[in-house]
């Protein structure tokens, strides 16, 4: 078998608030997240093929990544809709924002969760979901890694 990683590169900027928190990041503040996606498969071996010697198309995977993740997250307000928040949401929508509602704490560890559910659900059968990294901040960032999801 040989296994290749291939990874994309993407970026969107997002609000959000950490409804409870204890620091700034109560308050609404964006960031200029960017996003990489790397998958893994074998190269596809067929010279009839127009993807032939690739595991997936990058072009693919932009399809992809951009339906399911930055086209509805980019530019939006990311709240928590299990907290009073929600209200606030309901607020900010009334004047036309683009707000996402979760079902989460809206931290780049819960996103990066809720990604890659959307992420695998559209992947080839033959490619899978390796790690995600999700740059909040130049110097801070979560990642997700497929392999460590099947540990104890």
């Amino acid at each position: 078998m040989n296994k290749i990683r291939v990874t994309k590169h993407f970026d969107f900027e997002s609000a959000h608030a950490l409804y409870g928190y204890d620091g700034k990041c109560k308050n609404i503040h964006g960031h200029s997240y960017h996003l990489y996606v790397t998958v893994i498969g074998e190269p596809i071996i067929d010279s009839e093929n127009p993807k032939n010697g690739m595991v997936m198309d990058f072009g693919d995977l932009k399809v992809i990544v951009k339906k399911e993740i930055v086209n509805k997250f980019d530019h939006a307000v990311v709240l928590n809709e299990n907290s009073p928040h929600k209200e606030l949401a309901n607020t900010i929508n009334e004047h036309s924002h683009n707000v996402v509602l979760v079902p989460y704490q809206p931290t780049s560890e819960n996103m990066l969760l809720d990604f890659s559910e959307r992420i695998k659900k559209q992947l080839p059968q033959n490619v899978l979901l390796h790690s995600l990294k999700l740059y909040e901040t130049a110097n801070s960032y979560a990642e997700w890694f497929a392999d460590d999801q099947n540990r104890s």
